[in-house]
């Protein structure tokens, strides 16, 4: 009997340890913090990586971009998460900022993976402007190697190595295209990750996301803002993105400071500052749905930055301490992360 209990006791210990080898755990790392086209002290272009996995894996069994800015593909480097890794990348919106890093990507992938897989590219459906202008996620998925093509690299590649894909970097990419919509809607799964979606206001067809996973969740606000397209509004934050992530863990969303508003005479084009939501705002927001992190990215104007392109700051540059202080004075007391390249946040955290 004394034998039995001992082999029992042996038996739970061995049981426990391996639960403890393969907690769950949930990285978020910000792989590129730029606010818009400009650029500033070499950052990278916006981009997310949401890793899912436990312990054993290095937290990276699953590997999800969202958004694509210019040097993506370093930065994932960088991030020990190369391109190869990917299982699915996400797009919040058809602007360059946040797309133009996905052809180097698909390169990469075609010149060294063209036996697959395919990597999901999970986009919102064709959307219509106002001014009639129609913004293409699979047009863009199409056409990723065309430069190539064009320029003969592609012909010369494929004399090279027969084995590469005839039709370049576009044949590795599978389009998974969603309508966005007010309510959140599930747009991918693998396992235990599931990522929903919602329609959110910037431009037509952006769209926010949540990642879900057993270890914490995340919402990628990317560059939503408020449905009035001024004031007056209660908030300059997207009213779809809060319903998003209520309970959320995380939240990363594009910033802009309050300093760039008209009322502070910095020349910033009045539209473009009312589409984006403010560091107060994004406090306050955050504060309202329960989360714990809240992690700025897409930094307008940037941390130390004289200029925000061709507008001046006025004031002069701001500091880590001047978006922490504009998010408290929304009300949120949780961890305020001011995002700079690679920065990483990892649930539950070591």
């Amino acid at each position: 009997m004394k034998r039995a209990c001992q082999l029992s006791a042996v038996a739970i210990l061995f049981t426990s340890s391996m639960q403890l080898q393969a907690a769950p755990c949930l990285q978020v790392t910000l792989t590129g913090t730029q606010g818009g086209p400009p650029v500033f002290n070499g950052q990278a272009g916006s981009g997310t990586l949401v890793q899912y996995g436990d312990d054993e894996s290095n937290c990276s069994a699953v590997n999800l971009q969202f958004d694509t800015g210019r040097g993506t593909t370093q930065q994932l480097s960088k991030a020990k998460s190369p391109v190869g890794k990917l299982q699915a990348i996400f797009l919040t919106h058809m602007h360059s900022d946040h797309t133009e890093g996905l052809a180097d990507m698909m390169q990469l992938r075609w010149h060294f993976g063209s036996g697959g897989p395919k990597v999901d590219l999970v986009c919102s459906a064709d959307a219509e402007s106002p001014a009639g202008h129609v913004l293409s996620c699979q047009k863009l998925a199409k056409h990723v190697g065309d430069a190539f093509i064009e320029s003969g690299e592609m012909a010369q590649r494929l004399a090279e190595n027969k084995k590469r894909l005839p039709g370049g970097p576009a044949d590795l990419i599978n389009v998974v295209a969603f309508q966005p919509s007010a309510e959140s809607t599930q747009v991918w799964a693998s396992g235990d990750v599931v990522v929903t979606a919602i329609g959110s206001r910037h431009i037509p067809g952006h769209a926010s996301y949540r990642v879900d996973t057993p270890a914490g969740s995340v919402v990628i606000g990317g560059d939503a803002g408020n449905d009035k397209p001024k004031p007056p509004r209660d908030t300059s934050t997207s009213a779809q993105v809060e319903k998003l992530a209520m309970g959320a863990d995380i939240v990363v969303h594009s910033t802009i400071h309050p300093v760039m508003g008209p009322d502070q005479n910095s020349g910033f084009p009045p539209p473009i500052y009312f589409r984006q939501s403010t560091a107060t705002d994004l406090g306050a927001m955050a504060k309202r749905t329960g989360s714990k992190h809240l992690m700025l990215t897409h930094l307008i104007p940037p941390l130390g930055a004289k200029n925000q392109g061709p507008y001046p700051i006025p004031g002069g540059a701001l500091t880590e301490a001047s978006y922490t202080d504009a998010v408290v004075a929304g009300g949120f007391e949780g961890n305020v992360i001011v995002g700079t390249d690679l920065v990483s946040l990892r649930l539950p955290a070591q």
